[in-house]
Parts: C-alpha cells; structure tokens; sequence
C-alpha cells in the first residue's frame, strides 16, 4: 500500500517540480524516489527474511533486513548529498526561470497528504524490525519535506523571495541527514555483532549467578542477528552435585526461562562445566 501511494505522488511531484521550476519540490521528489527504492527493497528483504533456516544458512535469512536497512540508509545519504549540492549552486548563482509558487503549493500539499497515509500504514512495524524501522524513516523525512516545500511556496507567494525555494531544498536535506545517520548507525551495530543497546551484559549475568547450582559464567557472548532478534550464549560452571544428581536438563530449562523471561531472548545456548573443568580451561572471556 505505502509502494503504491509513494510511487503516485512521486508522479505527481516530478510533474509539479517541472511545471512550476521548484528545486525543493524536486528534492522532494527525489527523495520520495529514494523512499520508493527504499520501501521496494524493505518489501523484498522481508520477504527473504521469511525464509526458513537451512543447513547453510543455520539462522536462516533475517539479516537480509539488516541489509535491506544499509542500502536505504546509503540511499539517502546520496540524495542529502546531491540536494545539498544543487541548493548552494542555487543560491549562490540563482536560476533565471521563474519559480511558480502556486502548483509548487498544490503539488507539496498533495505530498503531505499521501506520505501522512503511508506513514499511518507503515507505523505498526517501525518498532519490531529495523528494515520497517528504515522504510518509516525514509517517509517521515519525506512528510517533514514536503512541509518544507508548502512554508517555501508560501513564502514566495507571499513576499516574491525566489530563494526560499532553495533554502527549502537545502532543509530536506539537512533533516535527511540525521535519519540516514541514526540508520546507518544501527545497522553497523548489528552487523558488528554488538550487544543490543537495551542489554545489559551484567544483569543477565547477575541474573545467571542467582541461579541455583550455578557457580560462575564467563564466555558471555550477545549479539542480534537482526533488530528485536538477540542471541545469547554463555559457558556456566555449575555445581558437582547438579551433575551427579542428574539436574542439568533442569538447570537448563531455568537458565533458558530466565533469559527468555527477563531479557525477552529466544534463542540461548549454554555450555554447562563442571568446576574441575573450567579451572583448566585455556581461556576465559567476559
């Protein structure tokens, strides 16, 4: 749905941008398609996301939506960049058309409109997935430009200021900026195998400690293998009585219901040791 409506409007301002000469209608309009490449590309990756698991793609293809997210992020970079570019150019050599204020208002009117409906469309997945979380973005940049462009109309309409049009077009592109920027971000934390940022490594081990027959954790590794997907394993020395006892499937169900519980992670491995094995053991990590 958010496809089909971007892809009309991005008609419609492309149309607009050349009938009335405005520089910040074309921004926006090819920031609209950047937004258009964007949501194709978010569409496609959850769809490859959806896959199931195989034997060479053991946590199946989920990252395709951390991949998804970098080439939206790198796209709007580039279109900051060329409209940044192109508004100095205009304002320190003004062009000689005239900018017809009154289509450039119906036009930016019309982008407001319809990239409020696509907002309303994609809202419901921003915060489960970091590809949605992309696609939102990309529009929202694209509500806020199509603001810009309706206060540079009125302006011109107004007062006969031609270079609110550029300073217009200049504004996208300084609030595309920071979405890329944050996106980018996100995504380098992911694929660097970071822990999440609402994680915290010493809780879930504080957590662990608290366990019964636990006697230490160490080798404690979290990473997400896509946004609101973490992964967590760790090495637990437990008590010898445990083991003679026969308790480990037991500690396990807790240790995995405490981080599932707690930490909202589903998928943990633990590596239970006895204390005379892990005094031994070559290396030891956090």
């Amino acid at each position: 749905m958010a496809i089909a409506i971007i892809a009309t409007v991005l008609v419609v301002e492309l149309v607009g941008a050349w009938v009335s000469g405005s520089l910040s209608l074309l921004a926006d309009a090819g920031h609209m398609l950047s937004d258009l490449t964007g949501l194709i590309i978010a569409l496609v990756a959850t769809i490859v996301a959806a896959r199931p698991a195989t034997d060479r793609q053991t946590f199946g293809y989920q990252r395709a939506e951390v991949f998804g997210a970098l080439i939206n992020a790198l796209i709007l970079i580039a279109v900051a960049v060329s409209v940044l570019i192109e508004g100095v150019s205009r304002l320190v050599e003004p062009a000689d058309a005239e900018v017809k204020s009154l289509p450039m208002l119906i036009v930016a009117v019309i982008g407001l409109v319809a990239n409020l409906a696509a907002l309303q469309v994609l809202r419901g997945g921003r915060d489960t997935s970091i590809n949605m979380r992309g696609a939102y973005l990309e529009v929202l940049g694209d509500l806020l430009g199509s603001i810009a462009v309706i206060i540079a109309a009125v302006v011109i309409m107004a007062t006969g200021f031609a270079q609110a049009d550029a300073i217009a077009s200049l504004a996208i592109a300084a609030m595309i900026v920071p979405r890329a920027w944050s996106l980018l971000r996100d995504v380098v934390h992911v694929l660097s195998e970071s822990a999440p940022s609402d994680t915290d490594v010493q809780e879930i081990r504080d957590h662990l400690l608290g366990t019964e027959g636990v006697v230490a954790v160490h080798d404690v590794h979290v990473w997400q293998i896509t946004s609101g997907q973490p992964v967590f394993s760790a090495h637990v020395v437990v008590e010898q009585q445990v083991f003679a006892d026969g308790g480990t499937g037991e500690l396990l169900d807790r240790l995995g219901s405490c981080l599932h519980d707690h930490f909202d992670v589903e998928h943990s491995t633990f590596q239970l040791e006895p204390e005379e094995h892990a005094s031994h053991e070559e290396s030891h990590h956090r």
